[in-house]
């Protein structure tokens, strides 16, 4: 399989969304989130990941806008948080999230979580969408029954589904109700924050190939379809995230690390049914 840091999927609209790119959730505001983005786009990443909780779009905006790549070479992905999650309430929001970046057009928003009316904010995304300031629409965090009813009341169909998605949960009934739909995951949390680093099994397959468990691991989503965003604010990790191209895990090295899922126990952060509850 060759992939390179610009390999992308081709959505179900016809757009081209990089599998590989940077998260910016938790990272400072100000320099820290600016640094961040820029190590990145200077590394070759063509994908950044930020949302209106995240409270950085501002300094992801300024990044991309500096010129370090050109604007098109670059997808943004933002997201309405669940305070917003109305039909009113996300055109406004994403009002906001467009002024903060400063941009002309985002290339993926998403409905941040499945909670409130994320029905109405549905159909405001499918408006926004009709207009040249956003390229696709999805969704995140979202569980089999919540894709199967967004399915029966949308008129436009989700681009994808982010999800807490890594070696120890890997949500398989879900990622393959998507796939049968056309509809590609993209994994938060892609590395456990860290924990990969303590995983016997990476460790052992990272060392028949000179790379880290981290490295194993976002290699392992890159060959099995699976969109993922390493969140960093260190120069080194940034770089070391993306060297992923010189290699190839083998069968063998795959089922590997599919027979680590822990399902719902392997669950790092909360269950979307749980969350607000």
């Amino acid at each position: 399989m060759t992939l390179t840091i610009d390999s992308t999927v081709t959505l179900n609209n016809g757009v081209e969304m990089p599998l590989f790119g940077l998260g910016v959730w938790r990272s400072g505001q100000g320099s820290e989130t600016e640094n961040a983005v820029k190590w990145a786009l200077e590394t070759g990443y063509r994908a950044i990941d930020t949302a209106a909780l995240y409270q950085n779009e501002a300094e992801v905006g300024k990044i991309v806008k500096s010129g370090i790549r050109p604007r098109e070479e670059i997808f943004v992905t933002s997201k309405v948080w669940v305070d917003n999650l109305s039909y009113e309430g996300t055109k406004a929001a994403f009002d906001d999230s467009m002024e903060r970046l400063g941009l002309d057009y985002v290339d993926l928003y998403l409905v941040h979580w499945p909670v409130n009316d994320w029905q109405g904010a549905w159909r405001a995304l499918e408006e926004i969408y009709e207009t040249d300031r956003v390229r696709a629409i999805g969704v995140s965090n979202f569980l089999v029954h919540h894709m199967e009813e967004l399915l029966s009341i949308a008129k436009v169909r989700p681009v994808v589904n982010q999800i807490e998605y890594h070696p120890y949960l890997q949500s398989k009934d879900l990622h393959a109700y998507c796939k049968g739909q056309g509809i590609p995951l993209t994994a938060w949390a892609p590395i456990m924050k860290g924990k990969v680093l303590d995983v016997s099994e990476l460790v052992s397959i990272g060392e028949k190939y000179g790379k880290t468990a981290v490295q194993v691991t976002l290699r392992w989503m890159l060959q099995t379809g699976v969109i993922t965003i390493p969140k960093s604010v260190h120069k080194g990790r940034i770089e070391e995230n993306a060297d992923l191209y010189d290699f190839e895990l083998s069968a063998e090295d795959i089922s590997v690390i599919d027979g680590l899922d822990q399902g719902n126990e392997g669950r790092i952060g909360i269950h979307p049914d749980e969350f607000g509850k």
